[in-house]
């Protein structure tokens, strides 16, 4: 037989650290460092990670995320003497034992639009990458035609979108590079009109040309001094979403133009943002949509990968990561559920991304009142924080006002039909943000909620990711139980 070629992709360095591993062209395996360190949105790989990549075999090279000493130029530039004096490629490498295996770099928006575009099955595409900053690289659009990637336009640090957003996320309370998700759903609360003028007026502009932004100084230092007085963060993060998603919907638009194609790759931390992702699937501009369910820099383990190989794969699905074994625990879920209202499941591989998608799930009844706060508490979270359902596919239209796009990964918020009847899973501004599932995508979790359907007549669930704020998913069975002892909620490994 001939020899399987084994590609690494790294991403570390920045925050969430990640590995993916592709033998020829296939993706066997993808994981967050985060999962097996237990420190969230771990910057550093370490061994037990590396550990469970090597249980595929030693890779033939490894391909690093971004350009080192690129990235070096603009934290000299920046002053940024703390990243600067940061252990090198090689010195990472080299206490991990990976040393004396064969390496490379790609760029890092190179690694966001090639992971987003080659995972997408499509044959040509406009890709919109947004983020913090990669190098010097803050937004790119790119023009994918079969296997080629070529870069069409950018904006380079410090004008950033990306920190835009995180800036207003520290503004706000939230840890910048990790809680905007937090900042998103409390938008939803404030009037972003209020305080819009000043916004634009003091800290960002949105211009009528290329890339249609303009921050009025270098957001990577915050803006903590705006405004002391105001004290609504839900308005300022109101209108932080406003400016976020009137300048994606101006960049979606000339990307169609610059690209011509009809389909759009949305990469990026940029593309997390299911909210103003809504609003550019509802303008009609475009054909099909795709955000890998890993867009942001954990993703860019496999988008080196993908980079170097410049081709595409076939997309296996995001439960890649490691693997608890045994069948998907049904009849004890159910049994849970109808029981004690909450049931963690822990089964199969993990999931690689942000979202638990029903192997690492807390599940509950989104029919209950007192559902949200049952599980904000539980999970240590703000109160007003939203949870999202999982659906059968085929009921998801009696429910929701259906977007044009793939509702699998919990990447787009839609309209509920009956929010009265499922207060559990309605934000304040009577959006969900949905999971669909079917037989193909997730059998087990597609069985459990057809029996769920049966017994109640209800066809979702409340999914949120089985673990508290500030800790990791649950990775491993050991995880599994110390979660049940230590917060006593019945976690399922298996039936």
């Amino acid at each position: 037989m001939p020899n399987r070629m084994l590609t690494w992709g790294l991403s570390a360095g920045g925050h969430d650290a990640a590995i993916a591993v592709v033998q020829d062209q296939t993706v066997v395996f993808a994981a967050h460092a985060e999962r097996y360190s237990r420190i969230k949105n771990d910057p550093n790989l370490n061994d037990d990670l590396i550990g469970a990549a090597m249980d595929y075999g030693s890779p033939d090279v490894m391909v690093w995320h971004e350009r080192p000493w690129l990235a070096k130029t603009r934290e000299i530039w920046a002053a940024q003497w703390a990243a600067v004096m940061r252990p090198s490629v090689e010195q990472q490498l080299h206490a991990l034992g990976l040393s004396d295996l064969p390496w490379v770099t790609v760029s890092h928006h190179h690694s966001h639009a090639a992971g987003a575009y080659y995972t997408s099955g499509f044959h040509n595409a406009a890709v919109l990458v947004v983020d913090a900053m990669g190098e010097w690289d803050t937004t790119t659009l790119w023009r994918g035609r079969g296997t080629r990637l070529t870069r069409v336009g950018g904006r380079r640090y410090p004008q950033s979108l990306g920190l835009f957003y995180s800036a207003m996320t520290r503004r706000c309370g939230f840890k910048p590079n990790e809680e905007e998700y937090i900042m998103m759903g409390l938008a939803a609360l404030g009037d972003p009109h209020r305080l819009l003028r000043r916004m634009m007026a003091d800290i960002i502009e949105i211009t009528p040309w290329w890339p249609f932004y303009r921050c009025r100084f270098n957001l990577h230092r915050g803006c903590d001094w705006w405004l002391p007085a105001e004290t609504n963060t839900a308005d300022i993060a109101a209108a932080a979403q406003w400016i976020y998603t009137e300048v994606m919907r101006c960049l979606s638009s000339w990307a169609k133009i610059k690209a011509g194609s009809s389909n759009l790759v949305l990469c990026g931390g940029g593309a997390l943002n299911c909210v103003t992702n809504s609003v550019i699937a509802k303008s009609g501009l475009w054909e099909q949509i795709w955000i890998m369910p890993n867009p942001g820099d954990a993703g860019n383990s496999l988008g080196a990968a993908l980079a170097h190989l410049g081709q595409p794969v076939t997309w296996p699905g995001p439960y890649l990561g490691t693997k608890i074994q045994g069948a998907y625990p049904v009849t004890r879920g159910l049994e849970t559920l109808q029981s004690a209202q909450l049931v963690g499941i822990a089964n199969g591989p993990a999931e690689w991304g942000p979202r638990a998608l029903g192997n690492r799930s807390l599940l509950g009844d989104p029919r209950l009142h007192n559902i949200q706060q049952l599980l904000n508490r539980a999970k240590k979270r703000e109160p007003f924080r939203p949870f999202a359902p999982v659906i059968l596919a085929e009921q998801a239209g009696d429910c929701f006002e259906l977007l044009q796009v793939d509702h699998s990964y919990m990447q787009y918020v839609v309209r509920c039909k009956q929010p009265q009847q499922y207060p559990g899973i309605v934000h304040v501004d009577g959006t969900s943000r949905i999971q669909t599932v079917t037989a193909a995508q997730h059998a087990g979790l597609y069985q459990l909620l057809q029996q769920w359907h049966a017994a109640t007549g209800c066809a979702m669930l409340v999914n949120t990711s089985l673990n508290v704020k500030g800790q990791p998913l649950v990775n491993s069975e050991h995880d599994a139980m110390a979660f049940q002892q230590a917060y006593g909620i019945t976690v399922h490994c298996r039936d």
